[in-house]
């Protein structure tokens, strides 16, 4: 996989995963609102109208269930595009990830060595 592939998948499933993420917040909140509409209904009126608002609740929060899905596998497939990407990196130029590792390192001892002070 070139590298203009790698960076065009990459920001397609960016824009997925940002879409799915507005999504499910989005059907979270609904089911947060039926569940407050649920709420006062129930303390208001009969149970043909809590049967409603049940109905309704679980619908939402079934499309929320799915989102949260969707969006983790948009996740998992950026992972494994990261991942891929890190590879062929690292067998294209293995002393710069070494070096870069080394860097790491260094930094996170710096760090770790400046809060024990």
């Amino acid at each position: 996989m070139d590298q203009t592939t790698t960076q065009a998948s990459g920001s397609t499933l960016r824009s997925e995963a940002s879409a799915d993420r507005e999504r499910l917040l989005s059907h979270l909140r609904d089911a947060v609102t039926d569940a407050e509409q649920w709420l006062s209904t129930a303390a208001k009126d009969g149970t043909a109208d809590i049967e409603h608002a049940k109905t309704a609740f679980k619908e939402t929060l079934q499309t929320a269930k799915t989102d949260l899905l969707r969006l983790e596998n948009s996740m998992l497939a950026r992972s494994k595009l990261a991942a891929q990407a890190t590879d062929t990196y690292v067998h294209d130029h293995p002393w710069g990830a070494v070096a870069l590792g080394a860097a790491v390192g260094v930094l996170a001892g710096l760090l770790i060595g400046a809060n024990q002070r």
